[in-house]
């Protein structure tokens, strides 16, 4: 019961700090250094896995971007980090106003915290890092939690964005890409 309460009360604080409408437009968050690997931005309603294989691929960077265009775009995201690794020193003050910023240590902690933001329905991004989460975690997680994920997002103005270096064979995804080199994304980021 104080469960369920505590669940509740959280909502509301959620509802009360990010009560900014999202500006967005149409089905898709316009992303402009990855409309053409995405089709036009990221889709609403869809998951997005973005595979960085190598380390120093520039995932951290793709994050600083996205708070970035957060930050001018007036809209809140949500960062679940599955291995409590965000430098939040690296970023700049002002992107923290629009980051809601979910620290867990195990990738299944991680599915759990993405699951409950997708309930929420609050967040017009939520990004999930599982970049430095080992593959044998990975591997742990049921089909069927990518697929409750999916139903998750489907109906939710919410597109949601899953980051890791193994390809995980999450059959709910519908856009995969790979990030081969940091050099790369920094030159996509300009």
């Amino acid at each position: 019961m104080a469960a369920s309460r505590q669940i509740i009360d959280l909502r509301k604080l959620l509802a009360e700090r990010f009560q900014h409408p999202p500006a967005l437009t149409g089905g898709q968050i316009s992303i402009p250094f990855l409309e053409r690997a995405t089709d036009g931005g990221l889709r609403k309603g869809a998951i997005t896995e973005i595979i960085s294989p190598n380390t120093s691929a520039g995932s951290a960077l793709l994050i600083h971007r996205l708070l970035q265009i957060a930050q001018r775009d007036r809209f809140f995201l949500a960062l679940v980090d599955g291995r409590d690794s965000f430098d939040v020193q690296s970023v700049e003050p002002g992107t923290l106003q629009h980051l809601l910023w979910a620290r867990c240590e195990k990738a299944t902690e991680a599915i759990k915290a993405a699951d409950f933001l997708l309930r929420d329905g609050n967040f017009p991004l939520i990004i999930l890092d599982l970049v430095l989460n080992p593959v044998e975690e990975l591997r742990r997680i049921p089909a069927t939690s990518w697929y409750r994920l999916q139903r998750l997002v489907e109906p939710a103005p919410t597109a949601f964005v899953v980051m890791s270096r193994h390809n995980m064979d999450n059959p709910s995804g519908q856009l995969h890409f790979k990030v081969r080199r940091a050099k790369t994304i920094a030159s996509a980021l300009g």
